[in-house]
């Protein structure tokens, strides 16, 4: 699946991820209103209108971008019927050919990870049968538990052909406190990228690895470092917009085949309509409004990966 992604991201010159992030507070409300005619002012109703939104931005920008990363919180705070369109969101992402970065930031031990694992980009059995859960391309990790944690995700992922993107250096401010403590003189971030290149070692694709890591556009000389660290890792790239992060500071997480990196961005496009940049799109074109940010976001890239 890795090199999948790479292919995608090198035919639409497009280092970019959307990031399926749904706030009821974001999606219309034509769009609440028709589902709520339908299912009433009910979880159920709120998950068929989060459903609709997602599949409105994807109808409008699957042919400009390589894979949407859908964060499973917002859809988890509607309960089961939050995970049916979680669900439906990623099969009708897939069939649109999108890569599905299943944002989970998941991170336990033993069976509970391999169960984790299974769940969303493996297999589980019932039965004779076997049965793909949310079948997503790559999932998001959590490493603080090591690699009891890790490694039950790595051998599923290795079955499946899928993988994993490692949480190394996160975006939001107080990701120091705990990711920039220092060991035997080096960041804890930096031991962390020398285990996913060592993980990433056992599960090659033809020229990058399936065990990525994340790394915060917010933090760029940190990008530089974690770079040359991981050179076959690919880096999700959270934080830019909406977070802060500039497309001049995201060339050091790109390696000089101009590959190496994938930009997410959530917000800034899936609720575009909302800011004064494209208003003029109103809130019936917001599907519209999402295409223009992805179009605009791809230029603005330009001057970061394309060396």
């Amino acid at each position: 699946m890795i090199n999948k992604l790479v292919s995608k991201i090198q035919k639409l010159e497009a280092p970019i991820v959307v990031g399926l992030d749904p706030m009821l507070n974001y999606v219309p409300e034509h769009v609440q209103k028709k589902a709520y005619a339908e299912y009433g002012e009910t979880l159920k109703g709120a998950g068929e209108a989060i459903f609709a939104y997602n599949k409105a931005i994807i109808d409008a920008t699957h042919d400009l971008i390589p894979a949407v990363k859908p964060q499973i919180a917002m859809y988890e705070q509607f309960g089961i019927e939050g995970l049916i369109a979680f669900q439906k969101t990623c099969e009708y992402a897939k069939s649109k050919d999108l890569v599905i970065i299943g944002d989970i930031k998941r991170g336990d031990i033993g069976s509970t990870s391999a169960a984790y694992a299974v769940g969303h980009v493996g297999q589980v059995s019932v039965g004779v049968n076997k049965y793909r859960g949310f079948d997503e391309d790559f999932v998001t990790v959590n490493p603080y538990l090591g690699s009891d944690g890790v490694q039950p995700f790595i051998d599923v992922c290795k079955e499946e052909n899928k993988g994993i993107f490692v949480l190394v250096k996160t975006s939001n401010p107080s990701s120091g406190e705990f990711q920039d403590q220092l060991i035997d003189g080096t960041p804890l971030y930096e031991k962390v990228a020398e285990k996913v290149a060592q993980w990433g070692e056992s599960h090659m694709g033809d020229t990058y690895s399936y065990v990525g890591a994340v790394v915060g556009a917010t933090y760029p000389k940190m990008g530089e470092v974690l770079r040359k660290v991981m050179p076959k890792a690919y880096i999700l790239v959270p934080g830019y917009g909406a977070q802060g992060g500039k497309a001049k500071d995201l060339a050091p997480f790109f390696n000089e085949d101009g590959l190496g990196a994938i930009v997410n961005s959530s917000r800034g496009i899936i609720a575009a309509y909302k800011q004064e940049k494209y208003a003029s799109f109103g809130a019936e074109g917001f599907a519209d409004a999402s295409r223009q940010a992805v179009l605009d976001m791809k230029e603005d890239l330009k001057q970061a990966w394309m060396k």
